[in-house]
């Protein structure tokens, strides 16, 4: 009996890791169609276009570190999805806007504070996350 209780959570474990590890894939994906040409290919905020934006790119790299080490989840939530929109991208942040919209999943604040966004906006979150310093 423990050992079919042990094998069937090993089991969702490995599931879990494996969706984990494809979220960040995608969002690594969506990362580098959507955003790289702003912020950079290595989130250092340097990428091909930051040199004509009149509010030039964060580094994404040290969004937690500048937010005493607490990744800033719900303003970059609202970044990415266009609730806090930023005039130097002369619309509603991302250009790309329309690829975020679609059901929305929800996803929670190190508080446990539950948010609404698109899955596609999940998957870029996990990878910020990762990138952090």
């Amino acid at each position: 009996m423990k050992s079919s209780v042990l094998m069937t959570v090993s089991a969702s474990l490995a599931a879990t890791l494996v969706a984990a590890e494809s979220n960040l894939e995608l969002g690594e994906e969506i990362y580098l169609n959507n955003c790289a040409a702003c912020h950079g290919v290595d989130l250092d905020g340097k990428g091909g276009m930051a040199s004509v934006m009149l509010i030039k790119p964060k580094d994404l790299r040290i969004l937690s570190e500048n937010n005493d080490g607490t990744f800033p989840l719900f303003r970059v939530i609202q970044r990415i999805d266009g609730r806090d929109p930023l005039v130097s991208h002369g619309s509603p942040m991302p250009v790309y806007g329309d690829f975020f919209e679609g059901e929305d999943v929800m996803i929670k604040t190190d508080a446990g504070q539950p948010i609404a966004t698109s899955a596609p906006v999940v998957a870029l979150i996990d990878y910020l996350k990762a990138k952090q310093r």
